[in-house]
């Protein structure tokens, strides 16, 4: 006999169960979550960042690995009062979800209109400290303790500290001040093995080496229980750390973090809530610095991710299903990093002098083709941009040809070596500035904005920009015949589809390209504005009847001063055009050669406005939002000129 319903009494459909997420609005929910439905929570967590960033794309590994981490620790603390400090905060994805920005805000990730990659202060209170470059949790945190401490008050600070994060000196900077500093701070070292790339150097293999010791492990929990079962447990225990330290390890090992003051915990399994909870509390009742080892799986909950977690350490679009990227249309040119990598590859391959180093960016940088045709000409020197340009430098005193890989952003925290071990001493030195421009989705901390403006004031710089993949490759052949330092940048994502030639060529530096000559005006432009130039010129033409000349200008240092002169002298209005800030740009270096010259032609500069550029769904809605759509730069061109040509009526009549 079936036990089905009869046709005239169908089932009555059940109601999907409601998910736990959807009733988190800030910390308290989690913290009044029963215990027995953390695990439920934490795979609804996971699904809703594999959604949002199958579609988005985003730093999909980072945040999947830190899911229970982050519910311990909103279990423990309270972000409204206690100071939450996450490094590099690319993987804050769950503790926005944790703080009231979930749903629809959530799910416009990194679009316009919805929530940061990263943290910021000025989205939630909540957010502590804003970041997106490695190393800067620790001295953050450490600031914020010292100043509870001085104001007398008693909120907790806990700084989230990537593995990769110990790689870069001002953490060990940091690390180094704290016991001096403060005596209640809480580090967690979330070690998952990877920054970017496959972590490297000392510090990493000593991490695996802590972390799969049991032997060390054993020894200093069971010393840690002795002394504390002890009458007057917590003073004897203290007379034990003081001890341990000052016999230097003679009978029982210290580590590393120990030797600095800081109580090590661990290693902790980052996946155990329970195990989390429970260090995390005993860390809270500490009257020292503590750091808690926690290992984490990056990429935990996407099979994908945990298989290839360089590429879901940050990417696009992808499907949640497979992993798959989702591709670009048919016929999408190539990246410009790409055209980059595989050239210097094969300048490398015919000359053994040339080398590449990144900062834990192979495959952001493309230097993943050097790497695999010949790896003794490539290194990898983790998130350590100052020791990269050093570490090129001293390479170059001795007759190699470093050329250093590295986002335009990230150049800037390696200032002082670039002005006083690289300029001053004149070595040649390349540096190739991907990412010159914007970076959309990842918003103020990863726009390449301010580049110009920190290199022109720098002696002996050669600074110049290609308009297209083919003039990359000459440049950068141009680059490595130079005796100087110098620094090519160019844009994030595809280029323009215009063919390498077989054999680059030397542009001498400071020669600028005329494409269109013009007898209204003149537009200068740098880089991929070298196109919008050409569109400009072409509807001026045609819709005003001028006569508009396009030069792609090449270099901001040296500029092409004679051919702007020339220009300057017989051209009633000159346009510069930059991807870049306005403040110190290449229309400055435009204004300051004219200036120089007594030249009182005008000029009208078209770039970024002197502001932070927030993040948005591409470049050209980032661009309308500030002035700098094609529509825009018409009407502000046209305005000119019409001002411009009505001015020289006026002054002849």
């Amino acid at each position: 006999m079936s036990d089905s319903p009869s046709p005239s009494a169908p089932a009555s459909p059940q109601s999907p169960t409601p998910r736990l997420l959807e009733g988190i609005r800030g910390p308290a929910d989690v913290q009044a979550l029963p215990a027995d439905q953390l695990a439920q929570l934490a795979a609804e967590i996971r699904e809703e960042i594999i959604q949002v960033t199958a579609r988005n794309g985003g730093h999909v590994g980072p945040n999947l690995g830190v899911v229970e981490l982050t519910l311990a620790l909103h279990r423990t603390f309270d972000s409204a009062t206690d100071r939450f400090v996450f490094d590099v905060a690319h993987q804050g994805y769950v503790h926005k979800l944790l703080t009231g920005r979930g749903g629809e805000f959530f799910r416009k990730l990194r679009q316009t209109g919805g929530t940061s990659g990263f943290l910021l202060r000025s989205e939630s209170p909540h957010d502590a400290f804003g970041a997106g470059h490695a190393g800067t949790a620790l001295s953050a945190a450490l600031g914020m303790a010292t100043a509870r401490d001085l104001r007398g008050t008693s909120e907790h600070v806990v700084a989230v500290c990537g593995d990769a994060a110990f790689t870069c000196g001002v953490t060990l900077e940091a690390l180094n001040n704290v016991v001096s500093s403060t005596r209640r701070l809480i580090v967690v070292l979330n070690d998952n093995e990877w920054s970017i790339a496959k972590n490297v150097g000392a510090i990493a293999k000593y991490l695996n080496r802590l972390s799969t010791n049991p032997t060390y492990n054993r020894i200093h929990n069971d010393l840690e229980k002795f002394f504390t079962s002890l009458p007057g447990g917590n003073d004897m225990h203290r007379v034990y750390l003081k001890w341990k330290r000052e016999t230097k390890d003679f009978f029982v090992e210290s580590s590393l973090f120990e030797k600095f003051g800081l109580r090590y915990l661990g290693p902790i399994d980052g996946h155990n809530l329970e195990e989390l909870t429970k260090n995390l509390a005993f860390a809270r009742e500490c009257d020292g610095p503590v750091l808690l080892h926690v290992l984490t799986q990056k990429g935990r909950g996407l099979e994908a991710a945990m298989a290839h977690p360089e590429k879901f350490h940050g990417l696009g679009a992808f499907d949640p299903n497979t992993g798959e990227s989702v591709k670009p249309a048919a016929g999408t040119p190539q990246n410009y990093q790409d055209i980059f990598g595989k050239a210097l590859a094969r300048f490398a391959k015919d000359d053994a002098s040339i080398v590449g180093i990144t900062g834990a960016m192979p495959s952001g940088t493309g230097l993943t083709y050097l790497a695999t045709e010949c790896p003794r000409q490539f290194f990898d020197v983790g998130i350590a941009e100052e020791h990269a340009v050093l570490f090129a430098a001293g390479l170059a005193t001795q007759g190699i040809r470093p050329v250093v890989a590295i986002y335009s952003t990230f150049l800037q925290r390696a200032y002082d070596q670039i002005i006083h071990d690289v300029a001053l001493q004149n070595l040649p030195v390349v540096f190739c500035m991907d990412r010159a421009g914007l970076s959309p989705n990842d918003g103020p901390t990863h726009h390449g904005l301010f580049d110009l403006s920190y290199l022109r004031c720098v002696p002996n710089a050669t600074i110049m920009q290609p308009k297209d993949e083919d003039e990359l490759v000459d440049l950068l052949h141009t680059g490595l015949e130079l005796k100087a330092p110098a620094f090519i940048r160019y844009p994030r994502g595809a280029g323009r589809g215009v063919p390498i030639k077989s054999q680059p060529v030397f542009i001498p530096p400071g020669q600028a390209e005329v494409l269109r000559e013009g007898s209204n005006l003149m537009v200068w432009a740098l880089g991929p504005m070298v196109a919008d130039a050409l569109a400009l010129a072409d509807r001026l033409a045609r819709e005003e009847g001028l006569s508009v000349g396009v030069v792609n200008a090449r270099f901001v240092k040296p500029l092409d001063r004679t051919l702007l002169l020339s220009h300057g002298a017989c051209i009633p209005l000159i346009v510069t055009m930059e991807d870049h800030v306005l403040s110190g740009g290449f229309g400055s270096a435009v204004l300051e050669a004219l200036q120089d010259a007594d030249c009182g032609v005008a000029v009208e500069r078209i770039g970024w406005p002197d502001q932070f550029v927030d993040h948005g769904s591409s470049v050209s809605v980032l661009r309308a939002a500030y002035g700098l759509s094609a529509e825009a730069i018409y009407q502000r061109v046209l305005s000119r000129w019409r001002n411009v040509s009505t001015a020289a009526v006026d002054s002849s009549t």
